[in-house]
């Protein structure tokens, strides 16, 4: 027992018992971004949280045994979890994706930086800290974005992602577009393939527009491949 003890250290069932619950909390929040397919899901924010942690568990007793040894080791605790909070922003920066003047991805970027806190406050000890910040971001995730769409803004918009054959012209698509007196505001073309193009337009809602012939009309157009609408 004392040889496990050695090997384990004397603090291995306090480490143990926060790595498990900063998995469960961001385990929980990691489940809400799978469940609504987005880009950073349940293993990504469990990694994010066990990781920050560990490097608290490592700053609090990673040294222990050089300040009982040595008394000029000065102790700072907060030094690794500062840089982890820094650090833990290019992750994030990875969930956010770019459609022209378009952004997406920037509240999973924020989960992903909030469960790095989670698991630096659950390092701490502070459980209590750490179970309510994760309710209170359940509930943002959740329940806010439903709460926001009863209050719809004075123009609302949405994407529509076209893949296409390299020799169709975009003005057929425009042109179906403004027959149905859709706005367009953006547009990007990517190529996806050698014969393929991916076109990525964002459009201003139009309450009195039947979406269902709009996209039968478009998928009628020889060389549009998929067609598929992104709700924001």
């Amino acid at each position: 027992m004392e040889y496990l003890n050695e090997i384990l250290g004397e603090d291995f069932s306090i480490i143990a018992i926060r790595l498990i619950i900063a998995l469960t909390l961001a385990g929980i929040i990691g489940f809400e971004r799978e469940v609504n397919n987005h880009s950073a899901g349940f293993r990504t924010h469990i990694l994010v949280g066990v990781g920050s942690c560990l490097m608290m568990l490592m700053s609090l007793y990673g040294f222990t045994e050089f300040i009982d040894n040595y008394n000029q080791v000065r102790f700072d605790p907060a030094r690794i979890p500062s840089y982890v909070i820094s650090g833990i922003g290019f992750l994030g920066a990875g969930t956010i994706i770019v459609y022209g003047g378009t952004i997406r991805g920037l509240t999973t970027a924020a989960s992903i930086w909030t469960v790095a806190g989670l698991g630096l406050v659950v390092g701490m000890g502070m459980y209590g800290a750490a179970i309510l910040a994760t309710f209170i971001i359940l509930i943002s995730l959740m329940f806010l974005n439903n709460f926001e769409r009863l209050f719809p803004k004075a123009r609302t918009f949405y994407f529509i992602d076209f893949t296409i054959e390299r020799s169709l012209e975009i003005n057929r698509l425009i042109n179906v577009l403004e027959k149905y007196n859709i706005k367009l505001k953006m547009i990007d073309i990517s190529n996806i393939e050698e014969n393929l193009r991916k076109v990525h337009v964002k459009l201003e809602h139009n309450q009195k527009m039947n979406h269902s012939i709009l996209y039968e009309e478009l998928s009628n157009i020889k060389g549009v491949i998929n067609i598929s609408e992104i709700n924001k």
